[in-house]
């Protein structure tokens, strides 16, 4: 089976070996997101409420740059530097994303300096 990279202005250039996004038949992953400004690189200096409105915004660019849109959204991962961040997050995330929400896990992780929240998400196109 065949393979494309998505790739977009409207989301960070990946600082290391991996893609934006890569789609395999139906199925997109669109990689980790991080609340960075795609124009310059530098970390969006904000609380979590912003940083997810700002990754959310990313992700649904990536998913667009193939055709995509919420409503195929499979799964969301979230991961949060901050247990107490959940709350806000949430909120932040609910503000963004159509109901009904896809399913999603959301774990506290290590993140890049100044990163409060990082969101991948799996998507399948049919």
């Amino acid at each position: 089976m065949s393979y494309t990279t998505i790739t977009t202005a409207a989301a960070p250039t990946p600082g290391g070996a991996y893609s934006q996004g890569r789609r395999i038949g139906p199925f997109l992953q669109v990689c980790g997101q991080l609340p960075t400004d795609p124009s310059t690189g530098t970390m969006l200096a904000a609380d979590v409420a912003d940083q997810t409105r700002r990754v959310l915004e990313q992700v649904h660019a990536v998913l667009a740059a193939d055709g995509a849109d919420w409503q195929d959204v499979l799964m969301v991962r979230v991961f949060l530097a901050e247990d107490d961040d959940f709350e806000a997050m949430d909120d932040a995330y609910r503000s963004v994303l159509p109901t009904p929400y896809p399913p999603r896990a959301t774990v506290t992780a290590g993140l890049a300096p100044g990163a409060l929240v990082e969101i991948d998400v799996l998507a399948v196109r049919t």
